[in-house]
């Protein structure tokens, strides 16, 4: 049964871990508009506010650019898992769990202008605890599958799906796309994807729920 979403509560959780010396990865899973980079952004102020050192790994900053997705005949499907560069996560994820030596500079995205930016998170060898978000973090798909083994807790959020749907037509209204584009898009691209994405539940540790 899904749990409410606690942000305070689970970066409580965390910290416990993260003091203990070594790195705490949690990958956060969820559909668009779920909530699941909302909840990743509250529980890693929240470790802030406990003296905990953390950062965020988000998987919108491996979005494959525009130009790429044109070239491969993918941009009109933008958001499905192979318009994602899924072999530079896990590399990038693995050298979180592995590397605590040197700063780690991961690419964040432009919710505006719908590009990844180069480089533009930093992980320090400080984050006791780094969070990870993303779609497709518990699908079972290659390299996606690899996740499971390179992250300490894996969490899936859920949420109402008429919510979740007025939520990303929002957010592609906000972005530039005329309100009947917006529907348009969520029914023939985002909803495809949701359904994949809700299916990769079954392996996640704690669903969440957030309403």
């Amino acid at each position: 049964m899904p749990e409410p979403a606690d942000p305070a509560a689970l970066a409580r959780e965390l910290a416990r871990e993260g003091a203990a010396g070594g790195r705490t990865i949690v990958a956060i899973a969820g559909a668009p508009g779920s909530g699941k980079t909302t909840l990743a952004i509250r529980i890693v102020e929240e470790l802030k506010l406990l003296g905990i050192g953390t950062a965020t790994l988000p998987m919108d900053g491996f979005h494959l650019s525009n130009h790429v997705l044109v070239d491969l005949g993918r941009r009109e499907r933008k958001g499905a898992i192979d318009t994602f560069d899924g072999v530079g996560f896990v590399t990038t994820l693995r050298r979180a769990r592995e590397d605590r030596t040197h700063v780690l500079y991961v690419p964040g995205f432009d919710h505006g202008g719908g590009e990844p930016i180069a480089a533009s998170i930093a992980i320090p060898p400080t984050a006791a605890v780094v969070v990870a978000e993303g779609n497709y973090l518990l699908d079972a798909s290659d390299p996606w599958s690899e996740v499971a083994s390179l992250v300490d807790h894996a969490w899936f959020v859920d949420v109402d799906d008429d919510l979740r749907r007025r939520r990303l037509v929002a957010r592609h209204v906000a972005t530039g796309k005329a309100p009947e584009a917006a529907v348009a898009w969520v029914e023939r691209v985002d909803e495809v994807n949701a359904r994949r994405i809700k299916a990769s539940s079954a392996r996640a540790e704690r669903i969440l729920r957030v309403d």
